[in-house]
C-alpha cells in the first residue's frame, strides 16, 4: 500500500472512530449502596468510649464508604436481657455482651460473663479460646441455633464488690442487695448476696436511694469510669472472677451478606477492641486501687475465702452435669488452671 492511501484510509478510520464516540449515549457509573449496620454494646455510654467505640470509628472509617455501623450503648435499643432474641431477630445487626445476660439459650451460656472463680487473669480468656479450644466448641454451640453466628470472645476486668458498707467477712455478705450478672448472682446466693437486675442507666441511682448497697458487675477501673465509684465507699479485693467473657454476635443473614474482604475488616476490629481493652483494664485495676482515692479497699481472709472456691468448685462439678457440653469445658477449665498452678509464678501465685 502506498503511503498517501494509508495515510487517507487511516484519516478515514480515525473519523469515523470519533463520530462514533461522539454519538454514543453517556452512562452514569451506578453509585453503590453503603450497607449499614446497627450494633449494640453492653455497655453504657461512658464505658463504651473505651471497651467499643473507638475500634467501631476505626471500622467506619477503614470501610470507606462500602459499610456504616451505627454504634448503640446498654438498653439504647433493646433491654439487655432481650438483646439474643433481637440480633436473631435482625432487629440488630450484631451485639457485643457476654451470652449469660442477654439470655443465649445455649448451654455454653453459663460459663460467660463471670463463672465463679474460672480464671485469674484477663490473658486466661483469650488462652483458653484460642490454644484451648473454647472457640471450637463456642462455634459448634452457636450452629444450633438459627440466626445467630458467634465470632468471637475476648476478656474485660474482673468481678469484685463495690459496696456502701464494708465486707470483712463472709457473713457481712449476708442480705446485701447487689446488682449482679445471672450466672455470678445465683452462684453467691449460697452466702447471702441478694442478686438484682435493673437497667445498667439506673444502676447509680439506685445505689444512691439505697435500693441497691452495692454492684459486683465489674472490677475497680468500671467503678471509677462510669460513676459507681461516687455513690459507694468500699471495694473488696477478692474477686469472684479474674475476667468477664465476652463476645461478639451477629446476625447471620447480615453476616452472610457481607464481602469477604468487610468480614475480615469487622474480625480484625475486634480484634483490636479485644487488644485494647487487655491493657486498659490491667492499667486501671492497678491505677485506681491504688491511686483513685473514692474507694476504701477491705478484704476477707484467705481461710474464709476458700469456703467460696470450694463452693465454686462443686458448683463447676453440678454445671458438668447439664450436658456433654458442658462437662468438656468444665475439663478444659480445671486442667487449663491445674497447668497454670504447677506452672507457678507469673502464672499463678
Amino acid at each position: 500500500m502506498k503511503r498517501r492511501d494509508f495515510i487517507k484510509k487511516a484519516g478515514v478510520g480515525a473519523a469515523a472512530v470519533a463520530a462514533t464516540a461522539v454519538n454514543a449515549p453517556f452512562v452514569h457509573a451506578a453509585k453503590k449502596t453503603t450497607i449499614k449496620w446497627r450494633l449494640q454494646t453492653y455497655a453504657g455510654a461512658a464505658l463504651a468510649q473505651e471497651v467499643i467505640k473507638p475500634s467501631i470509628e476505626a471500622f467506619n472509617k477503614a470501610a470507606n464508604g462500602e459499610m456504616h455501623i451505627d454504634l448503640y450503648t446498654a438498653d439504647e435499643l433493646v433491654p439487655q436481657g432481650e438483646l439474643f432474641r433481637a440480633v436473631q431477630k435482625g432487629t440488630v445487626d450484631a451485639v457485643q455482651s457476654d451470652d449469660d445476660s442477654i439470655a443465649a439459650p445455649v448451654d455454653v451460656a453459663i460459663f460467660a460473663a463471670y463463672f465463679p472463680l474460672a480464671l485469674r487473669y484477663s490473658l486466661d480468656v483469650p488462652t483458653l479460646f484460642n490454644d484451648y479450644g473454647l472457640n471450637k466448641i463456642w462455634e459448634e454451640a452457636y450452629a444450633e441455633v438459627k440466626g445467630v453466628t458467634w465470632l468471637s470472645a475476648g476478656s474485660w476486668d474482673p468481678c469484685n464488690f463495690a459496696t456502701t458498707k464494708p465486707i470483712r467477712h463472709l457473713k457481712d455478705l449476708k442480705g446485701l442487695r447487689v446488682y449482679m450478672f445471672p450466672t455470678g448472682g445465683k452462684f453467691m446466693q449460697q452466702f447471702g448476696v441478694i442478686p438484682m437486675s435493673l437497667p445498667y442507666e439506673d444502676v447509680q441511682m439506685a445505689l444512691q436511694t439505697n435500693e441497691l448497697d452495692g454492684v459486683s458487675w465489674s472490677g475497680i477501673t468500671e467503678d471509677y469510669t462510669v460513676g459507681w465509684a461516687d455513690v459507694t465507699k468500699y471495694y473488696l479485693t477478692n474477686p469472684i472472677s479474674g475476667a468477664w467473657i465476652g463476645s461478639y454476635f451477629v446476625h447471620t443473614d447480615s453476616w452472610n451478606a457481607l464481602p469477604d474482604h468487610l468480614k475480615t475488616l469487622f474480625r480484625m476490629c475486634i480484634d483490636t477492641s479485644h487488644y485494647h481493652r487487655q491493657y486498659w483494664y490491667w492499667w486501671g485495676e492497678a491505677h485506681y486501687r491504688t491511686k483513685g482515692g473514692k474507694l476504701k479497699l477491705t478484704s476477707i481472709p484467705a481461710e474464709e475465702w476458700k469456703q467460696v472456691e470450694d463452693a465454686a468448685h462443686k458448683y463447676w462439678d453440678e454445671v458438668a452435669k447439664k450436658s456433654p457440653r458442658c462437662a468438656k469445658v468444665v475439663k478444659i477449665l480445671k486442667e487449663y488452671n491445674q497447668t497454670m498452678e504447677k506452672a507457678g509464678p507469673p502464672y499463678r501465685y
